[in-house]
């Protein structure tokens, strides 16, 4: 005979995985860890069994060394007018790994209400019911469930929305400080597309787009490999 229980009052024993994704090493095994004992502090369940896997190298993603730090280090020398070559600029890049490690819970949850939250609150990335069998929930469960994550999708639709507006705004502003930018160094004298790069720290390959507009604009002309005013 199968078990069946009203969702709000039922024990339910489930298993569930959380995962940790970030670097260095050290950091993701102490943090899982934390983020364990955090969740055993919950008095609405308990956690019956704990199981932690190896703490994988999971992939690499290539970061300049100015992502790492090294423009200060630049603008420093810049601002005293020490040069700073082409080569300092386009350093080989830097190898930073990430590291994955993930638990797998198994727990007892007090009522559906609560094994709703949990998944809200802690972002499992899986979780699978083992008991019991079947529960049944009633209307207003459910559409306490469904009012719940309309007000949680409503909220994430609102910050997605904003920060894409802050990108816009920060995209707009940093595209016209490059481009006057480029036209105060023209001012001053005639540079060719490395010298501009070595000015400015953007790769030329991205600072030749920039170029290319200023000159269907006519704000600027090119003589030979050397840019100017136009």
């Amino acid at each position: 005979m199968t078990e069946t229980l009203q969702g709000k009052h039922a024990h339910i024993r489930c298993r569930t995985i959380i995962e940790i994704l970030g670097k260095p090493k050290e950091y993701v095994e102490k943090t899982i860890s934390e983020y364990v004992d955090h969740i055993k502090k919950d008095t609405e369940l308990v956690v019956l069994n704990e199981e932690y896997s190896e703490t994988k190298e999971l992939e690499k993603i290539k970061t300049t060394p100015l992502e790492q730090g090294e423009q200060n280090k630049i603008d420093s020398r810049m601002a005293g007018d020490a040069p700073v070559t082409e080569e300092e600029l386009q350093k080989e890049k830097k190898v930073a790994t990430l590291w994955s490690k993930f638990v797998e819970l198994e727990l007892v949850i007090k009522g559906t209400s609560k094994l709703i939250t949990f998944c809200f609150q802690y972002m499992p990335s899986s979780l699978e019911v083992l008991k019991p069998e079947h529960l049944v929930l009633t209307n207003p469960e459910i559409s306490n469930f469904l009012n719940d994550l309309q007000a949680r999708l409503h909220n994430v639709d609102m910050i997605v929305k904003q920060s894409k507006s802050e990108n816009d705004f920060l995209k707009h502003n940093l595209n016209a400080l490059l481009h006057n930018s480029i036209l105060i160094c023209l001012k001053v004298s005639s540079l060719s597309l490395d010298q501009l790069s070595q000015v400015t720290g953007v790769d030329k390959k991205e600072l030749e787009i920039f170029i290319q507009k200023l000159l269907k604009e006519n704000k600027i002309k090119k003589e030979g490999e050397a840019y100017s005013l136009a």
